[in-house]
């Protein structure tokens, strides 16, 4: 059989050897060796080659995989500095208290974690006390993405140090009282104290490799300092299978983010067993990150591991460690020395002199309890080295015990993330183990204790010593004190009021004007982020990057093949604009960072980032929803938005959805706008709200979701309407009436009332001559520019209307007086206009484009959903025949007439 890893010979015919003489004398060492020392040292002493070689920075393919020990020897390893006993004491204590805060909640049935923080208690602690920078000094601190599973730790150290007291741990899961604590890291419900939202896994890493990547953009910009801030993401290794976790590797090696850290907890453990059961999870994630570009470091096997790794003259040691699968790793944790003598050691003779020498109690040490991420040194050793390290991102593989310090009843039990509660035996016997003054008397009722060693106790106050010498409380949130950003020169907006005459202009384009005049502005200009996943040219925005330029670390070191254009591609270490590639998660995972920027660093910034409607919400709202629990601020624009719109495309590109989706996130203020005067007030409103003087009860804390088209019109100009700014933004205002329209319809000629959204207002128009012209039935068109707004308006009407207020919902008041049933239409499903049908007192019906999308022309499109405006005939004709105020045979007609 033919060997996959030997170099074939099409491959060394095109590798020249200048001195195949000495090319051969290599080989015959190698095979000598192989022959007089076995296969395994002549492995030993190319990967020790290749080591070298890598060392002295020679090109060569580099070492995917090292063995299974770790990265930096005990002879390598730096003192810790500080006072290790008070840092024991402190981790005993936070390991008490966030069992107890979990075992207590437990009653009333709300949940939690224990395994998780049990096993990864040091990688914190250590972090904590000698290397997470706080917000209180220079710069903007260390961001930290706390796994989510680890959280009841984190609250027990803020507990300790004075932050939370007994009820609010009491209230672990518990919030609608008004002192609870949230299951995990949320910033909406925590704001104070949770900067980064990680429990919807996979999301904490892409996040963090952007924040790092954002923190680097800041600071070519010249808009921050960011060189003092570092990013740490703490991570399951169960969670690097989500696809996000690993997405954006390559990137992060790419442009040398060495302010970022990922510290993966390798418990060997996920929800509901082995990570990997058959395999070594270390290993396969080493192999990952190694080929993508990243500093790799293992820190494995605790100290009392070093006395047998000295008896291993051989490697059969290092050998059979990498052999054993991760869930055999686990079967150890449980079973006693005789079982370990004879599973790991029994099947190779030189383990089994190297067992003879180890008693019981050293294998049951090693194989129990000695784990590197469970030892101060080991951590301070590797993240030491991570900071240090220049040129890549680091990632430190830690491996632990799930459940560690739990007892034999949680340690490496598969079911250990479900349990919830200790027994109170198994209390005492964890505090025996970590010598905790808890007195057996403290258990009333049989209730475990909380412990706390008091505020001026040695503990206390060095931890608060250590914290402020690191720059204060850590982990924290801050909204830094800064004024309001100015708002734009008026003439941006008001340019849009005057129409386009008889130029045919998408909303898109229209939108994409009002940007370039935007960043123009003398205040604000250089806080715009645009964002675009690869679809710049086809968003009309190339005109952008030579004036703003594409955001490049190394520049430009090329030159562009178009440099010759106008509108040349761009790059710059200093640009602007964020072209992310085809990335719909990464683009996302920048304009979360961007968007809290106001927050982490004490910079509002303008993020809008624009992608195809039927690519963003659809594929990334669990990052939509994590934006939403981050408090970002931006623009989310939804283009070549729409079912209908789209010629060609097909069915997974045709958007009949994304404002539904977008209605349930409680963040997103989600527009429909018609035309470009529209879009003009709608994101003049949100520069307001979110980055100038909200008014009185309103959240800034919002972002806007606003879908824009790709279909060319002649946009109007804005009506003389008293009330118009506030219908665009409340979300419905009357465009025309059949007489502004400049029909005349007959006397007592029914009515009905259009409601139309986005480029539906296109048809609600034809349908409204249509309907005068040929069937005597006079129609008033309105611009319905946000469903989700008039709903949610009115869902706050019903709620003070509960608490005995009076309130008509705006949808209403709007509405009030209007003669005839109401007829609404969009390009989406009906579900997005039905929204708001409770709220209409007139006859409602609706029209939208549901089911799949389909590749054909617009007019056929619409035809084949009945959203044309023949079909808008034909249903408005029916609702007035409803009413008895046209005749029944006039659908019938209406339909043979039209060919529907």
């Amino acid at each position: 059989m033919t060997d996959p890893h030997a170099i074939q010979p099409s491959e060394l015919d095109q590798l020249p050897d200048r001195d195949p003489e000495e090319t051969a004398e290599w080989q015959a060492s190698l095979d000598a060796v192989t022959k007089a020392a076995g296969p395994h040292r002549a492995a030993y002493l190319m990967r020790r080659t290749l080591e070298r070689a890598e060392g002295a920075g020679i090109a060569l393919p580099k070492l995917l995989e090292t063995d299974y020990v770790n990265s930096i020897p005990t002879s390598a390893e730096p003192a810790v500095p500080g006072d290790e006993t008070l840092e024991q004491r402190i981790t005993a204590w936070n390991r008490w208290n966030a069992a107890a805060m979990v075992t207590r909640g437990s009653k009333y049935g709300v949940g939690g974690h224990i395994a998780t923080f049990a096993s990864a208690a040091w990688l914190y602690e250590t972090g904590f006390n000698h290397f997470f920078k706080g917000k209180e000094a220079d710069g903007s601190g260390d961001q930290l993405y706390i796994q989510g599973h680890a959280s009841p730790g984190i609250y027990a150290r803020a507990f300790l140090d004075g932050r939370l007291n007994e009820e609010q741990l009491d209230n672990f899961r518990r919030e609608a009282g008004g002192n609870g604590l949230p299951s995990y890291p949320h910033p909406r419900r925590l704001p104070w104290l949770w900067e980064f939202p990680t429990v919807s896994m996979g999301l904490g890493p892409l996040s963090a490799i952007y924040q790092a990547r954002f923190n680097r953009y800041l600071a070519n910009r010249g808009i921050k300092d960011t060189a003092g801030s570092h990013v740490w993401a703490f991570l399951g290794d169960g969670e690097m299978d989500e696809p996000e976790s690993t997405a954006a590797l390559a990137l992060a090696a790419r442009e040398e983010l060495d302010n970022l850290t990922f510290v993966i907890n390798c418990n060997l453990q996920r929800l509901d067993g082995p990570v990997r059961a058959n395999f070594k999870i270390v290993q396969e994630l080493e192999a990952q990150f190694r080929g993508a570009g990243w500093n790799v470091v293992k820190t494995l096997w605790g100290t009392a591991w070093d006395e047998l790794f000295r008896l291993d003259t051989t490697g059969a040691l290092v050998r059979r460690l990498r052999q054993v699968p991760d869930a055999q790793i686990q079967t150890y944790q449980t079973r006693d020395a005789a079982y370990i003598r004879q599973d790991f050691f029994g099947g190779d003779p030189a383990l089994v002199e190297m067992a003879k020498l180890l008693s019981d109690d050293k294998i049951l040490e090693c194989f129990h309890l000695s784990r590197g991420g469970h030892e101060a040194r080991k951590v301070f050793a590797a993240y030491k080295a991570a900071v240090e390290h220049k040129g890549a991102p680091t990632v430190i593989l830690a491996q632990t015990v799930k459940g560690h310090t739990l007892g034999e009843g949680f340690a490496s039990k598969n079911a250990n993330h479900q349990m919830k509660k200790l027994s109170v035996d198994e209390f005492k016997n964890m505090r025996d183990l970590l010598e905790l003054p808890i007195k057996d008397s403290d258990f009333v009722d049989g209730v475990v204790p909380y412990g706390h060693p008091g505020a001026d106790s040695p503990e206390v106050r060095y931890l608060q010593e250590r914290r402020a010498a690191l720059g204060g409380p850590a982990p924290a949130r801050r909204v830094h004190p800064v004024a309001p950003l100015p708002a734009p020169a008026e003439k941006a907006f008001a340019s849009f009021d005057k129409g386009s005459g008889s130029q045919n202009v998408a909303t898109t384009m229209a939108f994409v004007r009002l940007v370039k005049d935007l960043v123009r502005d003398k205040e604000t200009g250089k806080r715009w982020v645009p964002i675009v996943p690869d679809e710049a040219r086809t968003f009309g925005m190339e005109s952008l990057f030579p004036s703003l330029g594409i955001y490049s670390p190394k520049g430009q070191t090329y030159e562009p093949v178009d440099r010759d254009q106008l509108m040349y591609y761009k790059e710059a270490q200093n640009g602007q604009i964020l072209n992310e590639g085809i990335t719909e998660a990464g683009s996302m995972a920048d304009f979360i960072a961007a968007s809290t920027s106001y927050s982490t660093h004490g910079e509002a910034m303008i993020p809008f980032y624009i992608f195809y409607s039927m690519f963003g919400w659809q594929r990334t709202a669990d990052q939509m929803w994590q934006l939403g629990d981050q408090l970002g601020r931006g623009f989310l624009v939804g283009a070549t938005a729409g079912r209908t719109t789209l010629t060609g495309e097909g069915l997974q590109h045709a958007d009949g959805h994304s404002p539904v989706i977008a209605a349930t996130n409680p963040a997103a203020l989600s527009y429909d706008p018609a035309f470009a005067y529209e879009v003009a007030a709608i994101v003049k409103d949100g520069l307001r709200r979110m980055y100038g003087e909200a008014a009185p009860g309103e959240d800034q804390n919002v972002f806007y979701y606003l879908t824009v088209y790709n279909e060319p019109m002649p946009q109007p100009a804005k009506p003389s309407v008293d009330g118009i700014d506030e219908g665009i933004v409340k979300g419905l205002y009357r465009f025309n009436t059949a007489e502004s329209a400049g029909i005349t319809p007959p006397a007592n000629a029914p009515r009905i009332q259009l409601l139309g959204s986005g480029t539906a207002i296109h048809w609600a128009l034809k349908a409204q001559q249509l309907l005068a012209e040929e069937w005597g039935v006079a129609a008033d068109v309105w611009s319905a520019t946000s469903w989700s707004e008039l709903r949610r308006d009115a869902l706050e009407a019903d709620e003070a209307l509960l608490r005995g207020e009076e309130r008509v919902p705006f949808v209403r008041q709007a509405l009030q007086g209007a003669d005839g049933p109401v007829l609404a239409v969009s390009d989406y499903m009906r579900q997005v206009p039905d929204q708001i049908a409770q709220w209409v007192e007139q006859d409602w019906s609706s029209l939208g484009a549901d089911g799949f999308g389909l590749s054909d022309t617009r007019e056929a499109a619409r035809r084949h959903f009945g959203v044309d405006a023949e079909s808008i005939v034909v249903a408005a004709l029916a609702q007035l025949a409803k009413r008895g105020e046209v005749k029944a045979t006039a659908v019938k007609e209406a339909r043979e007439k039209y060919g529907l």
